[in-house]
């Protein structure tokens, strides 16, 4: 159900999307138990009528395939070449509570694609080649290093307590 509070969280997902320069967000990126995301091609913040909330989205078709550098909010930094298919088209509901469907090609088409996988817990290294993924392997084990040691300080939850959030998170969805 769309209502004022759902309206806010997107809002505020829109400007953290923003803040960090991005064009698309999932809403468990961001702790949230919701399966949406939001997308502007664009990337500015001025241009409303360029900003899509897709909330249970579908891809009821996808054809074509493309290969382009892509990057995520999650994994600041890092950047790769990723096939996907180049046309989807994609079944959601808007913030108005209505049920859309769109056809999409070219970076809105990858977008959204990206920020579905986010919902399904997939992050665009896991669609590397072995050979995408190796030249990736010294960032990513930064990446787990820097982790790891925030997590020795405390910083970040430990493994058991992301465990048990994402049961949480998983709980809500159902």
């Amino acid at each position: 159900m769309v209502d004022a509070e759902l309206r806010k969280i997107v809002a505020e997902m829109f400007d953290l999307m923003y803040e960090a320069r991005g064009v698309g967000l999932a809403a468990n990126q961001v702790d949230l138990p919701y399966r949406l995301f939001i997308a502007n091609p664009e990337g500015e913040p001025d241009s409303k009528e360029s900003e899509f909330v897709f909330i249970n989205p579908r891809f009821l078709e996808r054809k074509g395939m493309a290969e382009a550098e892509e990057g995520c909010l999650s994994l600041p930094g890092l950047y790769a070449m990723v096939k996907r298919p180049d046309q989807v088209v994609i079944n959601a509901y808007n913030l108005a509570g209505e049920e859309v469907k769109y056809e999409l090609d070219g970076l809105f088409a990858r977008i959204v694609q990206h920020e579905s996988d986010h919902l399904d817990g997939v992050l665009f290294i896991d669609r590397l080649t072995p050979t995408g993924r190796m030249a990736l392997s010294e960032s990513l084990a930064e990446f787990e290093l820097d982790f790891r040691s925030r997590q020795d300080r405390a910083e970040q939850p430990s493994d058991e307590e992301i465990a048990a959030r994402i049961s949480e998170l998983e709980k809500a969805r159902t």
